[in-house]
C-alpha cells in the first residue's frame, strides 16, 4: 500500500514541470521572430485586390510596395505601385514612406502583432497595426492627407519553399 501510495503521488509531482514545458513551448511557438525576417511577405491593403509587399533586409532595414487601384479619373481602376521611398523595422515596429504615384503618397507607422492564424503560413498569422496617412496632391498642388487606423491581414504563405 505505502508503494503504490509513493509511486502515484511521485507521478503527480512531475505534472507541473510538463505543463510549464508545454507552455514555454507553445510560447516560444507564438514569439515574434528574433531579426524580424518572418515579417516579410504580402499584406492585404484597403480595398479588396490591393496589397502591400514588404520585405525585411540587413539591419532593419525595409524594402517594398504598395499595389493599388487609382481613384482618379484619368487611373480609375489601373494598378498603380507606390516604392518605398523609406522603410524601417525596430524590433516589430515598422515604418514606411512611399514615392509619389499620380499625386498620391503613403506614409505608415505601426507595428507587427500576432494575428488570429493558427501556424506560420496561415492566413492573418501577422496583422500589421498602426496609422496609415494618404498624401494626396492636385493639379494646383494642393495637398490634403487623409489618416486613418489600419489592421492589415499577412496573406497565407507557402512555406515549403
Amino acid at each position: 500500500m505505502l508503494g503504490s501510495r509513493f509511486h502515484s503521488s511521485r507521478r503527480h509531482t512531475h505534472l507541473p514541470w510538463l505543463l510549464l514545458l508545454t507552455l514555454a513551448t507553445a510560447a516560444l511557438a507564438q514569439a515574434p521572430p528574433k531579426s524580424g525576417e518572418g515579417y516579410s511577405g504580402m499584406y492585404a491593403f484597403l480595398r479588396e485586390g490591393e496589397f502591400v509587399q514588404i520585405t525585411i533586409e540587413a539591419k532593419g532595414q525595409v524594402s517594398g510596395f504598395v499595389s493599388r487601384f487609382g481613384d482618379s479619373d484619368s487611373d480609375r481602376g489601373t494598378f498603380l505601385d507606390h516604392f518605398f521611398k523609406s522603410g524601417r523595422l525596430d524590433d516589430n515596429q515598422l515604418s514606411f514612406t512611399t514615392e509619389t504615384v499620380h499625386g498620391c503618397s503613403f506614409e505608415f507607422r505601426g507595428s507587427f502583432v500576432r494575428g488570429p492564424g493558427k501556424n506560420r503560413g496561415d492566413e492573418g498569422y501577422y496583422l500589421l497595426k498602426g496609422r496609415l496617412t494618404e498624401n494626396t496632391s492636385d493639379e494646383a498642388k494642393k495637398t490634403s492627407s487623409q489618416s486613418r487606423e489600419v489592421e492589415l491581414r499577412a496573406f497565407p504563405q507557402d512555406l515549403t519553399r
